[in-house]
């Protein structure tokens, strides 16, 4: 997890006080029933908020209509600081494996590059003339619209679809029709299309202008760590972007420009005040900020002081005109109405300073009905990419590109969906193609990555913490397991020599400068999802392949398996356990926040020392035994094995001893405060005591009905943090709201575990858990918050604070300021789905135990499917070594006797049947899954 760290690291003022409750409300949430939302809305789609409505594109796929006039309508307004997103500015992502784009409700696009160290290409900082891009104008002389909101005619239309953002802006006598999408797989760029349309009676001769600005915005770290001296941190990254010179040159076939940067240099007298501020800042104590590590691998640095070219070509023809100087064309009328219209393109590219940009002009006739469609591609130049060929693949292409392209994205991925309920197929969809265009490449790792993004990454500019991409790539396993095995790779050689791992990463390849650095619990989450991989894919030669770690003395290669068994070491000789048996918390576990807000300063040195994370011990009798398993599959001797089981057994029953009557304690903080959690039920770690086996049947009973009764009936989106107690109520040096964040917030992270949990033993709350988590729900419940319909934050208030439904704002920033494109509100509903199946792999195959109310259900991906109907059960299982593999359905009793046909790859068998277990065997893999099938005779 991250915290809300604007309120705690700056001491800021408590968020403003809102809206109070409704009596009627808190009965609908008692009663867990959505609020219907009047007006318009009634006749949407199911889950469509206020913004907009959800429609099937002509591609077959999902798509968010947004129908919003944000400078008219007072519901756009979000209380937000400047510098990032504008207080009625709401976003959507456009990516693929490489590039991500965020593209504004305002119709400008920015794009992100990780490459070097993540930033955006082309800022939009209209104050300083830089705006962005992925727009432009029509004009014909007397008049002009414009695909920058609000476009200057009779209508405007945004649609937010799966890879791409589409414009259309008419009037009475043109119509344009401008996509810009992102295609399917991993080039670095972005092809910007535009359908003009002749809507008049007379021949017109027609100019259109593409713009493309090329202004950095580095998400800079040491910017936000000297931010806290008291310059705004965007105004320091933006001072920064100026000191890079830029230089352009015309294509020789007159396709368009290419643009380098320059970095001009910084004062040693920058470097030497930088260094007093990281001192000043470690004398205080609110602060989670430490000198950058003087040990840090060379090529590791803050900040890309090299960054990659980038380019804008006109693909269907050659340019008919072009400029750099975008001072002189937008002039005194700014982006609205730029004076540049009034003439050609002047043909300079000698402009060089922040203000410079690509704008490439096209001249073409149109007679009355027709129409035209123009193609530009914009893109940078990582190591290794050639423009030309970059450029001759698009240009044959293009016309079908966008066709292709959703193509892809509706092959790829996993699908679930359900009969009754038919937006549950849209919203897995959706959110499949928001995590994987969350994808970047980090060229200091050579891997792919999802950051967890938002706030965490474009605003305070780290990737971190290490445990949340491994979290993203879980719902891979069953799709994508090639990304999973990047992340993978790329956390393995964050490993250091004492098998713990960084807790974020900055700029390029720089450990994140923080006191969270002594995390307990990340090198448990790699073995999880290296252990889940194996199990998954049956990919055992993973673990023979070699990594280099990176921080550290070794420079040797050393197999998968040596560096998750320095992992496992470091968790049980270093962090170790402590007077409880508990494995130890240090700074942190999960909860970053939890020394920092609940203990005080005079108390933080005993509980580094002595404190005890039950969180951590009941994940550890889970994780530990799951390694053991997955060790053994791979042709352990037992040895190894057996002695990490003893361990998991050692943490189970420590975790057994802190049954509090009603639930499981949280953490034991030191003898001076003593323990964590007695008064107050934490979410944290009652389900993994659930899934461990810490729980006995009678208390994951009484559990159950508790976290019913204080998490989940309080709160119509999901399952709340921390119950109304007393433990909401901070008291260190961090402090948060209560209904808030770490105070009892809903986190999507943490209801993961708990839609799991709740799946073995109530699968009619375990669903309506995983419908509760969901955008659709917080669209019908808040429909007049933006974010919540089509992304979201890490957390979101819950409905015992001030300001439901909202995440926390204030000063000096706040999760307000870049509420959306958290990567744990996709990537938790596509794993936790697959929990709700009860699908656990296991030595010798699949488990699968469905509790799910529903009469029919459907779940395919490339690794495995399970589908209900009326018929009875059907699936397959295709790993990527073939073998013969075993399927263990558990089913009711009542409802098995009636299943008694069993076949296998086609052919019937006699399977071993006990009371509702169904156990098969069949061969598949390695591109030929094993297919079952078991009906009513």
């Amino acid at each position: 997890m991250s915290v809300d760290r604007r309120q705690f690291l700056a001491n800021a003022a408590k968020t403003a006080a809102g809206v109070k409750l409704l009596p009627d409300f808190l009965s609908l949430a008692q009663e867990n029933k959505p609020q219907s939302h009047v007006g318009d809305s009634a006749q949407k789609p199911y889950g469509s908020g206020y913004f907009g409505t959800w429609m099937e594109d002509e591609f077959g796929l999902p798509a968010f209509h947004y129908t919003c006039d944000q400078i008219h309508d007072p519901k756009a307004v979000t209380d937000v600081n400047p510098g990032m997103l504008s207080p009625t500015e709401h976003i959507h992502q456009v990516g693929n494996d490489r590039v991500v784009a965020i593209a504004s409700n305002y119709g400008h696009v920015r794009v992100r590059q990780d490459e070097g160290a993540p930033k955006f290409l082309n800022d939009y900082a209209p104050d300083r003339g830089a705006f962005a891009g992925g727009f432009g104008y029509l004009t014909d002389g007397k008049s002009s619209l414009s695909t920058l909101y609000p476009g200057g005619g009779k209508s405007f239309e945004r649609i937010f679809g799966i890879g791409y953002f589409r414009k259309k802006v008419a009037d009475g006598s043109y119509s344009v029709d401008h996509v810009v999408f992102a295609p399917f797989g991993d080039d670095p760029v972005l092809i910007s299309q535009v359908k003009i349309t002749n809507n008049g009676t007379v021949e017109a001769q027609l100019r259109w202008v593409e713009y493309w600005g090329c202004q950095l915005y580095q998400f800079s770290f040491r910017s936000f760590m000297e931010s806290f001296s008291g310059k705004s941190v965007h105004e320091l990254r933006r001072e920064f972007g100026a000191r890079f010179e830029h230089s352009f040159r015309n294509l020789s076939d007159g396709s368009g420009l290419h643009e380098r940067k320059q970095f001009s240099g910084r004062d040693p007298a920058e470097d030497r005040k930088f260094a007093a501020i990281v001192a000043d800042l470690k004398k205080s104590p609110d602060l989670f900020l430490i000198a950058p590590d003087k040990n840090a691998p060379k090529l590791a640095s803050f900040d890309d002081l090299n960054p990659p070219p980038t380019f804008l070509l006109s693909l269907d023809a050659p340019a008919d005109g072009f400029t750099t100087n975008a001072k002189d064309f937008f002039g005194a009328g700014g982006a609205e109405h730029p004076v540049g219209l009034n003439r050609p393109l002047d043909g300079d590219f000698s402009s060089s300073g922040p203000q410079s940009a690509m704008l490439l002009e096209r001249k073409f006739i149109l007679k009355p009905g027709e129409s035209r469609t123009l193609t530009f591609l914009y893109g940078y130049l990582p190591s290794g990419a050639d423009m030309d060929s970059l450029a001759s693949k698009y240009r044959k292409t293009s016309d079908t590109a966008l066709a292709e392209s959703s193509k892809q994205w509706k092959k790829a991925g996993l699908r679930f969906s359900t009969e009754s309920e038919p937006w549950v197929e849209r919203e897995i969809t959706w959110n499949h193609y928001y995590l994987r265009s969350g994808l970047t490449y980090d060229d200091f790792f050579h891997h792919h990555i999802i950051s967890q993004a938002s706030i965490y990454q474009y605003v305070m500019g780290f990737q971190g913490a290490a445990r949340d991409p491994l979290q993203h790539a879980l719902p891979f396993l069953f799709s994508d397991p090639e990304i999973v095995k990047d992340v993978l790779r790329y956390t393995l050689k964050e490993v250091r020599q004492d098998g713990s791992i960084p807790y974020g990463i900055v700029g390029r390849g720089m450990p994140m400068p923080t006191t969270f650095d002594d995390s307990s619990d990340m090198p448990m989450w790699l073995l999880w999802v290296a252990s889940e991989y194996v199990l998954a894919t049956r990919d055992v030669s993973f673990l023979d392949s070699q990594i280099v770690t990176i921080y550290g003395v070794r420079a040797e290669a050393e197999t998968v398996c040596s560096v998750l068994a320095r992992c496992y070491r470091h968790l049980i000789e270093v962090v170790k356990t402590g007077q409880h048996g508990l494995m130890r918390m240090l700074r942190d576990d999960w909860n970053d926040a939890l020394e920092n807000a609940w203990v005080p300063q005079t108390s933080q040195q005993e509980c580094e020392e002595q404190s005890e994370s039950v969180l951590n011990s009941a994940m550890a009798a889970y994780v530990f035994d799951y390694y053991a398993l997955m060790l053994t599959y791979a042709g352990d001797d037992g040895h190894v094995a057996s002695g990490i089981r003893r361990k998991a057994e050692e943490h189970r029953n420590a975790v057994q001893q802190q049954w509090a009557g009603k639930w499981f304690r949280r953490a034991w903080l030191g003898p001076t405060l003593g323990w964590l959690g007695e008064k107050g039920l934490w979410i944290e770690p009652q389900p993994w005591a659930m899934i461990g086996g810490a729980a006995s049947e009678e208390q994951t009973a009484t559990l159950i009905k508790t976290i019913d009764q204080e998490l989940r009936r309080p709160s119509p989106i999901g399952a709340i943090q921390i119950s109304d107690s007393p433990d909401r109520i901070t008291h260190g040096a961090w402090q948060a709201e209560p209904g808030t964040s770490i105070a009892g917030g809903v986190w999507p992270s943490l209801n993961q575990t708990l839609i799991w949990a709740l799946a073995r033993v109530d699968g009619a709350m375990a669903w309506d858990e995983w419908k509760k988590n969901s955008f659709a729900r917080h669209a019908e419940v808040y429909p007049n918050i933006w974010y919540g319909t089509w992304s979201g934050p890490d957390v979101l208030n819950s409905a015992l604070s001030k300001r439901p439904g909202e995440t926390t704002g204030g000063k000096p920033f706040g999760w307000t300021d870049f509420p959306v494109l958290n990567m744990h509100t996709h990537a938790c509903p596509l794993y936790s789905v697959t929990k709700l199946l009860g699908v656990e792999f296991t030595e010798r195959g699949i488990a699968l135990a469905p509790k799910l109310p529903l009469e029919s259900f459907r779940f395919e991906s490339a690794l495995l499917g399970f589908v209900k109907s009326a018929r009875g059960y059907e699936g397959w299982y295709n790993p990527s070594a073939r073998n013969t593999w075993g399927v263990h359905l558990l089913l009711s009793a009542e409802e098995a006797k009636h299943l008694q046909r069993v076949e296998v790859n086609g052919m019937r068998i006699r399977a071993r049947v006990d009371q509702g277990t169904i156990e098969l065997r069949g061969e598949g893999g390695a591109g030929t899954p094993l297919r079952w099938a078991i009906s009513r005779g």
